[in-house]
């Protein structure tokens, strides 16, 4: 059944003929569900859903198992091998293109853990590229606003420092070690140690004002920082998702190719090994017999072509031959002149009275 063979002609036929066309129909069936099994595998990367990869697994086999029926049974057996090479080449071609599509998803299986280290390496550059990227949005602006900060704090370094010196310019004052030299807390002594309170209420001041700005700043950047990690985690799990089928194909593309390229081999052989059965095989007992059965609806159809033609000439001959007596008897003659003689009066009476309505 599944070879594709006449079952009636064949119970007919010896046990090894039997045998040769059961071979022949078990290869098909197996390629069916090999096929069906790849489907399956392939669908569930793509649905990632058991039941509908296994169903539409099953549509696929069915498919495939119907298409390789139909290729052996097409193929019949010729007296010339070259014939039968001919009539095989655009099944071979097929039969090529099926191996390829059955070969892949088995191959995505069989090299799964290759596969997965090849991905899981893809994903942590993109992870350190998407990082990167994100980063790029958000480190400028992060950096502007840490100048500033940088800058309010040497504002108030600055100041500080200022304040220091004027602190240790009127001590120097008072102790007579600078300025006047005169010991104790004379006029120029008062000038200076007002100009240091001064400048001290100013870096308290300063302090005060730059603490809240710079506070106000590294909540800009915290906030920064976490819009960063939030991206970078909102866009992780699209990252974390990259093994479809197109991804695992390209990484089975960068794997060595010799070995895909023998399962391919061995898929190919599978695929084509019911067509060369069917070549290689010498011309049996069925097909004999279903030769003689076809020769024999041919020579019937020939026949009854050639009786329903030899049938129209004789009718056409008879018929010529009928009319022909027929137009030599008087009494026919008599009645036809009779006849149109009639008519022909009928219509000059018909015109004439035509011809008084328009005159009036």
């Amino acid at each position: 059944m599944c070879s594709g063979v006449d079952t009636d002609i064949l119970s007919n036929s010896s046990k090894a003929e039997q045998t040769k066309f059961a071979g022949i129909g078990g290869t098909v069936f197996f390629t069916a569900v090999m096929a069906s099994i790849a489907a399956s595998y392939a669908l569930h990367t793509v649905f990632d859903t058991i039941y509908t990869s296994i169903f539409f697994g099953l549509i696929w086999g069915l498919l495939i198992f119907n298409l390789d029926r139909f290729i052996v049974s097409t193929i019949k057996k010729s007296d010339k091998k070259w014939n039968e090479i001919w009539q095989a080449t655009p099944r071979i071609i097929l039969a090529i293109i099926i191996a390829v599509v059955i070969a892949k998803p088995l191959e995505l299986k069989i090299f799964e853990k290759e596969i997965n280290q090849v991905l899981l390496e893809q994903k942590n550059e993109l992870t350190l590229a998407n990082k990167e990227q994100i980063a790029n949005q958000y480190t400028p602006e992060i950096t502007s606003i840490q100048n500033e900060i940088d800058q309010l704090k040497q504002s108030v370094d600055t100041k500080e420092v200022e304040t220091n010196a004027l602190y240790e310019t009127y001590i120097a004052e008072a102790e007579g070690r600078k300025g006047t030299e005169l010991l104790g807390k004379g006029p120029v002594y008062k000038e200076k140690r007002e100009k240091h309170d001064a400048s001290l209420l100013e870096l308290q001041q300063l302090k005060a004002e730059n603490k809240i700005k710079i506070k106000f700043k590294e909540s800009q950047i915290v906030t920064l920082i976490s819009q960063q990690k939030n991206q970078e985690s909102t866009t992780q799990p699209i990252i974390d998702g990259f093994d479809g089928l197109m991804a695992r194909i390209n990484a089975l593309n960068t794997l060595p190719w010799l070995p895909s390229f023998f399962i391919f081999l061995l898929f190919l052989a599978i695929e084509t090994s019911p067509i060369f059965a069917k070549l290689l095989a010498p011309k049996g007992e069925y097909d004999f017999k279903l030769q003689d059965a076809e020769d024999a609806v041919k020579t019937w159809v020939t026949q009854k072509a050639d009786q329903r033609k030899e049938m129209l000439q004789t009718d056409r001959s008879l018929n010529k031959k009928v009319y022909s007596d027929i137009s030599e008897e008087e009494e026919l003659y008599n009645y036809k002149r009779k006849m149109a003689n009639e008519l022909m009066q009928q219509q000059a009476d018909a015109f004439h009275k035509s011809q008084q309505k328009i005159i009036g």
